[in-house]
């Protein structure tokens, strides 16, 4: 079972940035699209954090492996990075699966655009989705069930009046336990597959709805108090 994230900061560059941190109660088998831990493996714990949106270190994976071993975590895991501020993190459960999703939607991309890119808004984007679904998942049903995330995310995009597929630097992590006999499917009218596209479509939904009803990124917050 995964349990709430907690929220917790780190110091960098004389400010406290906050992360999300979900320490695993024992190993769980995992499909990321995060630039740390992606792929297909065992995985012990997630993190999800917030960064300037001035960010441009080449080197995020070990950015990320850092944070991990100043919180004192050990073995596989998934990091995860945001312009969005990841204390807005929206939650959904249902049936057994759980769901947050951190959404940043002002750099919305459509996936194929013959187009030269032009916007420079400077509200965050990124959306990040952690799931966790309570039986094994076979690996056919992991790749599935990330595109049936995908897919859930992207209509609550459009249903939000934008004109894209999501952003160029959304990721994906879906957990399951490593043991016990594994479902074959994760599409989106299969059982466990029906339930994460609830879950991340109300997610991505409620918390677009908050990111584009004004700034949410980190280092805007911090710049708006300093004004005040």
């Amino acid at each position: 079972m995964l349990g709430e994230p907690r929220l917790t900061h780190r110091n960098e560059g004389g400010h406290d940035i906050p992360l999300l941190v979900w320490r695993l109660p024992g190993p769980a088998r995992a499909i990321s699209s995060a630039v740390l831990g992606g792929g297909i493996r065992e995985c012990r714990w997630v993190v999800n954090a917030s960064v300037p949106m001035s960010y441009d270190r080449d080197d995020p994976a070990a950015h990320l492996a850092g944070m991990a071993r100043e919180l004192g975590l050990t073995g596989p895991g998934v990091g995860l990075l945001t312009g969005v501020d990841v204390a807005d993190v929206v939650a959904e459960a249902d049936g057994g699966v759980r769901l947050w999703a951190t959404v940043g939607l002002g750099a919305p991309i459509q996936a194929h655009d013959p187009r030269p890119a032009v916007s420079q808004d400077p509200r965050p984007g990124t959306v990040n989705v952690v799931a966790w679904v309570p039986q094994r998942l076979a690996d056919g049903a992991l790749v599935n069930a990330v595109a049936t995330i995908t897919e859930a995310k992207t209509q609550a995009v459009r249903d939000l009046g934008l004109a894209a597929t999501g952003t160029a630097t959304d990721a994906v992590c879906v957990l399951c336990p490593p043991d016990g006999d594994p479902a074959a499917y994760g599409g989106p009218r299969s059982h466990w597959g029906e339930l994460l596209a609830a879950a991340a479509y109300r997610a991505v939904l409620a918390g677009g709805r908050v990111n584009l009803s004004g700034p949410q990124s980190w280092s805007e917050r911090v710049h708006r108090a300093s004004l005040a």
